[in-house]
Order: structure tokens, then C-alpha cells, then sequence
């Protein structure tokens, strides 16, 4: 039986984490528990983590004596261990809770068992192989981005069936999910071409709704953009991810579908409001506290938004050309907000805009996805390749989790986009840097 000791990185990260591995021994290092005990009072979602696992640990006592080891339904242990390695190199602090934490696994090496140290702190991982220790990452939650399921493909037909979708508005093809795109190109190298959804409920490919869509004035500038479109302008589809590199033109449209649909009239105007949220995390150094009120603050925090809307509400195609962001938010069409503020809330009949999803772990998606009400709509964007939370990384972000988990149920939509639309210079920089 193998003994998993985890750090708390793991179950702040995912507080199922004590369950996850079957049939073997979990150990939780008493220092561990001292940490989760800082982090309760939190507001946050280290707090809630935290808070969780406290609960969990103290079910479990009714098994019996969580240092002497408590059954898990699986068919392993879960203990508690307080005895730590008193041999551990002269370097390491002994006041150190990591330290602290790699001398219990330790400890149990010495003891003969055979001993898995799994944390997400990639430091941490450095330092328990220096002293001998097997250790890994937790890969329960990971996607492989390489594979990551794109939301179309390009597949070669014969002619013959590109004139039959056309005139019969339906093509029957296997190998598709719902909501799946398809860029239908002629096998015997003429011409023809077409764009199509794949319908699961009548299990074919069908016309997209709109053959030149427009948000608010903005049109798709490509293939990836225009299947983005179809998938915001649809009310049957309620949650949309839009994945791609730095200007690509993810929050741009989504924003401008959410105007459409929000400040829109008649037939257009689907949502009572737009909500905009992004995660609080700085890129590179932090400032530190920010003075003034919950709106001040969070205006340093959203300037990418804010800048996005500006620029849409500054385009001249509508009559109502003398609205502005400030307005907006006066009179409760516009809500921009930090996911931390989520919590709790219960928001029906809304466009729900969530900016840099990449940065949410799969329990802060799971938090943010079960607040929507009846009516709402919610769009994540975000890139993979971008982030700033020390935890997470490609594979283990909220975004590519709920993508793969998602793919191929009726209410979900999913475009990776590849082209960047920003500026020249822009797209040199994604692809040179």
C-alpha cells in the first residue's frame, strides 16, 4: 500500500483531495491542520477550502482516532501523523511549516513505507527529492492542453454533399458533438465550402443561425470568431468558454454580445443586466492595498474591461450613441465585480462575462458556474498559456478542466481561437515571445 502525504496546497487547491486515492494510505502532517487553522477565518476561496476540510476531518473522527487512522470508503486510511524527522538537513529551518511538513513524509520513509509526497508548490517538490523522497504533483484535475478539445474541425467531403447541406439545410455526419463546428471543404479539390453546427438533437450538421453575425456593431474578423458569435448569440446555448492567446478578440466580442443582448431592444434584448467579473490577480509585482471604496479599488483591477467597453460604446451605429460606462453602471445595466464577491449570490436573467478564467481552480469554477439563475447566460474567457496563480498551470486551471468535462452536453458551446486580431505587432509577439 502506498502512503500519500499531502501538502496544503492540495486540499486548499481540491478538498475532495482526501478521497482521491483509492485503496491507499492518506496522511494530512499535523502542520498541515495549523495551516488550514490560519486560513479559516478567510472570505476567500482558501478560507471556504479550509473551512471544508475541517468539516470533513471531523466526520471522519466518528471512525475512529485520526492519529491512529481512520477507514475511508475507498478501502484506505486517512491519518492524522504528528511524529516528525529530527534528521533533517542542518539548512532547514525546523521553524518552517514546509519543513515541517516534508519531515513528517520523511519520518514515514525512514519507518519503511513507501511514501508519495504530493504538493503543487514546485519548490517545495525540489526540496523533498533533494532529501530522498518520491513526490509529485496532483494530477487528478489535469488536462492535457495539447489535446485540449478545440470546439470545431475541418473535415473533406465529397462535393455532392456540400450541394446537399445547402439545399437540404442538414448533413448527416458521425464523429461530432453537440454544439461542435464543422468547416466543411471539398474533397475533390474545387471550391465549395460551408460552416456548420453539429444539431444533438437531430444528430446532424446544420447552417450556423446567422450567415453575417453582428454584436453591437462589431463583426467577425475570422472563421474562429464568427462560430464564437453563433455561440453568444444563441439563447438555447447558456455557457460558452472562448480559450485563445492575448488579443484574439475573446473578451472583445463577448462583451459586444453582451451589449447586444443586454442593451438591445425587442427580439435582442435578452438579459436584465451584464455582469463582468475577472479574478483579483496581479501579473508580476503586487501594489499592495488600494485606498477608497469596493468600486475605486476595482477599477484598477478592470481596466482591461473598461477599456474593451469604451471602445464599443464609442462606436457610432446605434441612436443611442451618448451612453457610457459610468451610466451604465448608475442605473444597474452593468455590474462589474471580483469572482471573490460571487459567493452566495444567486444571479437570474443576467449575461455573465467571466475575464481570465484561467486563473480559477476547479472548485472556484464549480462556485462560480452554480450561481447562475434561471435565464443566465455565463462566458469564461481566458488563455491557458497565461498565469498568474502561483498553483496552478495549464493543465490544472478551472477553464481547461470545465472544457473537458463540459464538451459535448446541448446548453455548452466551446472555440479555441488561434489568430490574433489585436495588431500586427501583437500577434508577433504571441508568436515570438
Amino acid at each position: 500500500m502506498k502512503t500519500f502525504v499531502l501538502d496544503t496546497n492540495v486540499i486548499i487547491h481540491d478538498p475532495e483531495a482526501l478521497f482521491a486515492f483509492e485503496g491507499s494510505k492518506v496522511v494530512i502532517p499535523l502542520p498541515v491542520i495549523e495551516e488550514l487553522d490560519t486560513f479559516k477565518r478567510s472570505n476567500d476561496e482558501r478560507g471556504r477550502a479550509a473551512r471544508l476540510v475541517a468539516r470533513s476531518l471531523d466526520n471522519l473522527r466518528a471512525f475512529g482516532r485520526l492519529s491512529d487512522g481512520v477507514p475511508l470508503e475507498h478501502g484506505g486510511r486517512l491519518h492524522v501523523e504528528m511524529v516528525h524527522q529530527n534528521g533533517m538537513p542542518a539548512r532547514f529551518a525546523s521553524d518552517s511549516k514546509d519543513n515541517q511538513i516534508l519531515s513528517v513524509a520523511k519520518y514515514l520513509q525512514d519507518h519503511k513505507e513507501n511514501v508519495v509526497f504530493i504538493s503543487k508548490d514546485i519548490n517545495l517538490r525540489i526540496k523533498a527529492e533533494a532529501i530522498g523522497l518520491d513526490t509529485q504533483d496532483y494530477e487528478k484535475e489535469k488536462v492535457n492542453v495539447t489535446e485540449l478539445y478545440s470546439g470545431f474541425k475541418e473535415i473533406k467531403v465529397p462535393s455532392t454533399d456540400i450541394d446537399k447541406f445547402y439545399k437540404e439545410k442538414r448533413l448527416a455526419m458521425p464523429d461530432f458533438i453537440a454544439n461542435e463546428f464543422a468547416i466543411l471543404k471539398d474533397a475533390d479539390g474545387g471550391s465549395a465550402s460551408a460552416l456548420a453546427r453539429y444539431d444533438g438533437n437531430v444528430k446532424a450538421l446544420v447552417p450556423l443561425s446567422r450567415v453575417d453575425p453582428v454584436a453591437w456593431g462589431i463583426k467577425p474578423l475570422n472563421t474562429e470568431q464568427k462560430f464564437a458569435l453563433e455561440l453568444l448569440l444563441r439563447p438555447d446555448i447558456q455557457l460558452v468558454t472562448l480559450v485563445g492567446s492575448a488579443g484574439s478578440g475573446k473578451t472583445l466580442i463577448s462583451l459586444a454580445a453582451g451589449l447586444e443582448q443586454t442593451m438591445g431592444s425587442g427580439d435582442h434584448k435578452l438579459f436584465r443586466r451584464l455582469m463582468v467579473a475577472r479574478p483579483v490577480i496581479p501579473v508580476g509585482h503586487d501594489i499592495g492595498f488600494l485606498p477608497g471604496t469596493k468600486q475605486e479599488k476595482l477599477n484598477s483591477w478592470m481596466g482591461a474591461i473598461y477599456d474593451n467597453l469604451e471602445f464599443l460604446l464609442d462606436r457610432p451605429h446605434r441612436e443611442e450613441t451618448d451612453i457610457d460606462v459610468q451610466m451604465m453602471l448608475e442605473d444597474g445595466r452593468l455590474e462589474v465585480e471580483a469572482v471573490t464577491f460571487l459567493r452566495g449570490r444567486t444571479l437570474p436573467n443576467q449575461y455573465i462575462l467571466i475575464d481570465d478564467a484561467q486563473n480559477l481552480t476547479p472548485h472556484e469554477m464549480k462556485t462560480i458556474i452554480t450561481r447562475a439563475g434561471q435565464g443566465s447566460k455565463i462566458v469564461l474567457t481566458g488563455d491557458p498559456f497565461q498565469i498568474d496563480n502561483y498553483y496552478l498551470d495549464s493543465a490544472s486551471n478551472g477553464l481547461t478542466n470545465l472544457v473537458e468535462r463540459f464538451k459535448g452536453q446541448g446548453l455548452f458551446g466551446h472555440v479555441w481561437f488561434s489568430k490574433v486580431e489585436r495588431s500586427p505587432i501583437a500577434a508577433l509577439a504571441s508568436e515570438l515571445l
